[in-house]
């Protein structure tokens, strides 16, 4: 499977607080959307997603009754192909995507321990989501951390 890109996504009932918080911890910004938020890091690329789960319940790991709740994201730029690999090595498909041929969609699967992961395509390119983040907040240039002007 050829990734694009691949993204950690935190279910949240708080959208603003969880992406704020990622934001600060990797000195970057947030690009927001009405039902799911980006977090790049200082030096512009996309690190973590934040993702409205109005129901979200706080996971009380290690010692609690809620287990823990984080799932993977891959960016690929072949659904089908990514599909077949994923099925093969063993995942379950558990929501797919009304069309495998549309430009842009995801499909939900678990790994052989049951833990969920996504596979999606037609999401930004590198360039076209840097372009987003210069339209957003300026030009951005690699350092070794956050502006101190900011």
């Amino acid at each position: 499977m050829e990734m694009v890109r691949h993204v950690i996504v935190f279910d949240t009932a708080d959208l603003e607080a969880e992406s704020a918080f990622w934001a600060k911890i990797l000195g970057g910004s947030v690009v927001r959307d009405d039902d799911w938020h980006s977090v790049l890091d200082a030096a512009g690329e996309w690190r973590v997603g934040v993702q409205l789960a109005p129901n979200h319940v706080a996971p009380e790991w290690p010692d609690g009754a809620q287990q823990q709740q984080v799932h993977l994201d891959l960016h690929v730029d072949d659904p089908r192909r990514a599909h077949d690999e994923a099925i093969e090595l063993g995942a379950r498909l558990l929501h797919s995507a009304p069309d495998l041929d549309a430009e842009e969609g995801h499909q939900v699967y678990a790994d052989p321990a049951g833990h969920p992961f996504c596979v999606g395509w037609g999401h930004p390119s590198q360039a076209a989501l840097a372009a987003i983040v210069a339209e957003r907040f300026g030009p951005t240039q690699k350092s070794d951390g956050p502006d101190p002007k900011s």
